[in-house]
């Protein structure tokens, strides 16, 4: 049995997906994602001892494990830390997480020099003033619908589905379609849902 994909994106929002396209590379070889308004809706639930409950979508985290079975990088990136995302991405096996950063550009910059990435190659997700500097600087910016006006403004493409609740995963599909890896990945869900 085939299964044919019924997930859409118009022809030029893929083109733009698809980065610099170098060699026989075609597509982004990494997404960085900021957490709180992005995989998260942007609440903080904060209690007397810190912050409690981090509400994450199923979606969000299955296609961030996507990305990484087609060998294209989630990479996190927040100015908050806690345990409850350190939790997350570990459940999740990602790789390269940034923590309580202030300076998202350095971080980025950092990563981009080690795995020897060019922006190009890169896909930005934010919603607010401290993702702009690597989303002005990402081949692809992305931001959720409830993003700040100035996120949105700079966006390559605006999601559907809100922060927290498919907008990661949104970004994901897209990706992974500019990569021509989308249909091979569903038809491989007929037989497992583990990738192996």
């Amino acid at each position: 049995m085939i299964l044919e994909p019924q997930l859409r994106f118009a022809p030029e929002t893929l083109l733009a997906a698809q980065g610099l396209c170098a060699g026989n590379h075609i597509g982004m070889r990494a997404a960085l994602f900021d957490v709180d308004g992005v995989l998260t809706d942007g609440r903080l639930w904060i209690g007397a001892e810190g912050e409690i409950f981090k509400p994450f979508h199923a979606l969000d985290g299955h296609g961030l494990k996507l990305l990484k079975q087609a060998h294209i990088a989630p990479v996190i990136i927040t100015g908050r830390d806690s345990a409850a995302v350190r939790k997350r991405v570990s459940d999740l096996g990602i790789d390269h997480a940034y923590y309580g950063v202030h300076d998202k550009m350095a971080a980025a910059q950092g990563l981009l020099q080690s795995m020897n990435w060019d922006w190009g190659d890169v896909a930005v997700m934010g919603d607010d003033w401290p993702d702009l500097p690597i989303m002005t600087k990402a081949g692809f910016a992305c931001a959720p619908p409830h993003a700040h006006t100035e996120v949105r403004s700079r966006a390559h493409y605006i999601t559907q589905a809100p922060a927290g609740q498919g907008a990661a995963r949104e970004l994901c599909d897209l990706l992974l379609m500019a990569a021509g890896r989308y249909a091979p990945l569903l038809q491989g869900h007929l037989t497992t849902l583990d990738g192996n």
